[in-house]
């Protein structure tokens, strides 16, 4: 069944482009990009790259070759994924040369001779060498809430893949994502988050596992209605890709590629809607044991954390902890800058936007009856005692200052915050203890108002 192209993905020149003007037309937009000229100087291109243009397999086996790894046998599909092998990056690389040491005479997309296809995917590099400064991050993806975070409290979301097969999936957590390619080439295919549930079949439980097999038109009705845009990605290109495209990409040649997972505030709401809906269908598996369970929903949390990495408390938690880091951050602004940040700084704008995000999303949790029963309780004043978060406040601080470039900030977010800020009250006030959803929203309107003189909303409709 032949895929209906509507259109090719966009192509821009990377350097060209302003961190603002990328947020306006593709964030905010929600719009795929293929980007060119941000992987200059990347050690990953020199060392990983023979001169020829292919891998430089046996650099990876030298220098990181002891290291276990998770491959993807291409050929074999175990429920909604690929058969997954653990092996040593050296033995996945002897397995390379052995197929390719020898011309095969039945060749396919999945196998040479019989032998697998293997993908190397998910393998944490930047965690296991930290030293090895394979790549810079360009500067319109710094603004990572998630990585920053992990960062502090868990791990990173950082990836290698050498890969020969392909892959039909949506990003973890509907996070965006980026991947550059060291080397290699591949063939992308998107489809609009408004198309996706054509992809899937007429109970909307599962979603078509290859665009390019025979796609049963009786499970997947709507399939050949669907519309793709598609690009070519080439070496030293690195593609954004947005929250909620379902995407297939074919390696046309061989492939070396860095990948990250992020979201910020723009695309915080993806990530909620993905947990309920993941939520609502483990609460559904379970239905039948509801009344016999002695903890119903602490059971759906668990599962859901389980399934999808996080659940409602941790996620609640996650937008409390970058709610107060865009309070120390504003605050800072306001110190150091005055109140009339709001009409010169962009960083101060950004700042608003993201706590505009924080109170819509606490809003949605509301709704679904997220209360103190889930035993929440964080003041602002013990937050701000956390070494941790105050190592995140700075990191964060950094981060806007790099993107933005206004107001530099002069102060330590890592010494005497908490006595920095005893001349506003609502760090120390019951305002400031946050358990519910509703408890956030009404401390970041109370800590505006002690700023700044003007709650979010109207602050917002102030600035346009």
């Amino acid at each position: 069944m032949g895929l209906k192209i509507g259109g090719q993905v966009e192509k821009v020149n990377g350097k060209e482009l302003s961190y603002n003007e990328f947020v306006e037309r593709y964030l905010v937009k929600n719009q795929p990009v293929v980007l060119t000229g941000l992987m200059d100087g990347w050690r990953a291109c020199k060392d990983w790259v023979s001169e020829d243009g292919h891998p430089n397999l046996r650099f990876f086996s030298t220098h990181f070759g002891n290291s276990r790894v998770q491959v993807a046998d291409c050929g074999v599909r175990e429920f909604t994924d690929q058969k997954r092998i653990e092996m040593s990056v050296s033995e996945f690389i002897d397995h390379w040369f052995d197929i390719y040491s020898k011309e095969c005479n039945s060749t396919s997309a999945h196998k040479c001779d019989g032998k697998p296809l293997l993908y190397l995917k998910d393998w944490h590099f930047v965690k296991e060498y930290p030293q090895y400064l394979a790549y810079t991050t360009p500067l319109i993806f710094y603004d990572d809430w998630l990585n920053l975070y992990l960062d502090k409290f868990e791990h990173r979301c950082d990836e290698l893949f050498l890969v020969h097969g392909l892959l039909f999936t949506a990003d973890v957590f509907r996070s965006y994502s980026w991947s550059a390619n060291v080397c290699g080439k591949k063939q992308w295919y998107f489809l609009s988050p408004t198309q996706c549930h054509l992809v899937f079949d007429r109970n909307m439980k599962y979603s078509v596992y290859n665009i390019f097999e025979d796609v049963s038109e009786a499970k997947f009705p709507g399939f050949k209605e669907a519309i793709w845009l598609q690009c070519t990605q080439e070496q030293n290109e690195i593609i954004f890709v947005p929250s909620g495209w379902y995407h297939q990409v074919c390696n046309l040649e061989d492939t070396i590629s860095i990948n990250h997972n992020w979201f910020n505030a723009y695309n915080l709401s993806w990530v909620w809607d993905l947990l309920l809906r993941d939520y609502n269908e483990a609460k559904e598996y379970i239905e039948d044991i509801k009344d016999i369970c002695d903890d119903f929903e602490g059971l759906c949390q668990r599962n859901l954390a389980a399934n999808t990495g996080m659940n409602f408390c941790d996620f609640f938690i996650f937008i409390m902890r970058f709610s107060f880091a865009n309070l120390v951050q504003l605050y800072l602004l306001v110190r150091d800058c005055g109140t009339s940040i709001w009409s010169s700084s962009q960083r101060a704008r950004h700042i608003a936007s993201n706590l505009e995000s924080a109170q819509k999303i606490a809003l949605k949790m509301k709704t679904i009856g997220l209360t103190g029963n889930h035993g929440i309780s964080i003041g602002f004043r013990k937050t701000l005692e956390d070494s941790t978060f105050l190592e995140l406040c700075t990191v964060f601080g950094r981060t806007y200052q790099i993107v933005h470039e206004q107001c530099v900030l002069s102060f330590d977010v890592k010494e005497g915050l908490v006595d920095d800020l005893t001349d506003l009250d609502f760090i120390e006030t019951p305002d400031s203890h946050v358990c519910t959803p509703e408890d956030l929203v009404s401390l970041i309107d109370y800590a505006l108002t002690k700023l700044c003189g003007i709650t979010l909303g109207e602050k917002l409709a102030e600035i346009g």
